[in-house]
């Protein structure tokens, strides 16, 4: 193999694949990347055998070949180069990749790439499409709210499910709820599985790599794999599926309110900030006093409130327009702040139906995003 590259293509790519690579791989080639020519391309690919990543960079090929290197040397001697054309010639013999960039040059020890687990191939003809900059957006609006802890694997994928031109996505933790939906261009049809349940970290990944050059991105599913596939302009991304049954979320989503809050999403989102300041001690437990004003055209009243027995208190209240009855209700307010961040429209509404009802926050004058999130005890 003997192929010429930019360092700064070359380190972009080793740093969007070596996502997929673990610091402490069950086999020690699953901490090498896989450098393969492809046509007139470099193809890069890491894999931890549940998420797999590959790369492709444009690339003058003198004579094909393929080897695989430690991702995280190969990553760092990258990243010391000066921004110039990096040639890179493999010695088949002793499987080692020479590597020269300007005055500098390097010898990397690899091992065989027969010995590195193969990708599936992704298939565009059953694919389903859908804009990258509207998934990534669904992603960062649900992936936060997935369990962190294993004790429930279930909990820490993210449900897809596509009914016909409609996609969901939907994440759950015990405590908290986001439901995203998007209408797609083309109908799944006969496509459409049944609903799958995708690790969060894939789908953040992936949103990681998403940029503004990708229009869309494809959603495929190797056959009887029990895998799903993304590809985007130049990287395709593989991810084992969790198996089991998702939570029924539609049963946990309220469908009335005794009050309503219209408040600006930054204003709300900048008193959380504060009180979680001193809630943060106290099991991240805050008030949330729901003030209506009784006088038509006076706005209402929002209190967020935190409190640590040790360093003190806080109070952060503002203006916003209250449907319905006063209420005082306790959440976690890390939630809160979570969802609010999340939110791109300058106004936010939350409801409830009391202090010991769940909390539903959403963004104004739109209907394809919820977030439903539990109250905490006014005891704590």
């Amino acid at each position: 193999m003997r192929v010429s590259i930019l360092q700064e293509n070359l380190h972009k790519g080793l740093s969007i694949v070596g996502r997929a690579i673990q610091s402490r791989p069950t086999l020690p080639i699953l901490s090498n990347v896989m450098i393969a020519t492809d046509d007139a391309r470099l193809q890069l690919s890491a894999t931890n055998l549940e998420l797999g990543i590959t790369h492709w960079i444009g690339a003058k090929v003198e004579h094909p070949g393929s080897i695989t290197v430690p991702a995280r040397t190969l990553q760092e001697l990258v990243s010391t180069l000066p921004p110039e054309r990096v040639d890179m010639e493999l010695d088949p013999r002793t499987l080692t990749l020479h590597l020269r960039c300007g005055a500098k040059s390097a010898n990397i020890k690899g091992m065989d790439a027969a010995e590195y687990p193969l990708m599936p191939e992704f298939d565009p003809t059953r694919a389903i499409p859908i804009k990258a900059g509207v998934f990534r957006e669904m992603i960062e609006q649900v992936a936060f709210a997935t369990a962190k802890e294993d004790n429930r694997p279930i909990l820490t994928g993210v449900q897809m499910r596509l009914d016909d031109d409609q996609l969901t996505l939907a994440a759950a933790d015990g405590y908290r709820l986001a439901v995203r939906t998007t209408t797609l261009e083309f109908s799944a049809g006969d496509r459409a599985p049944e609903p799958l349940i995708v690790p969060a970290r894939t789908l953040s990944e992936l949103a990681r790599i998403i940029s503004d050059e990708d229009d869309e991105v494809l959603i495929g599913l190797p056959e009887g794999r029990g895998q799903i596939m993304f590809s985007l302009k130049n990287v395709v991304v593989v991810s084992q599926l969790i198996e089991g049954k998702f939570p029924d979320y539609e049963a946990i989503i309220p469908r009335g309110f005794q009050t309503q809050v219209l408040a600006y999403t930054d204003e709300l989102l900048a008193a959380c900030r504060s009180s979680e300041v001193f809630a943060k001690d106290s099991a991240n437990t805050a008030r949330v006093l729901v003030e209506p004003s009784g006088m038509a055209g006076v706005p209402g009243r929002v209190t967020v409130a935190g409190r640590s027995q040790e360093k003190g208190d806080a109070e952060a209240p503002l203006d916003a327009s209250i449907d319905g009855q006063a209420v005082e209700i306790s959440f976690n307010i890390r939630y809160l702040i979570d969802v609010l961040g999340v939110i791109r429209e300058d106004q936010v509404v939350l409801e409830t139906s009391g202090p010991t009802s769940p909390g539903v926050v959403r963004p104004a004058g739109r209907d394809d995003f919820v977030h439903v999130i539990m109250p905490m005890s006014t005891s704590r």
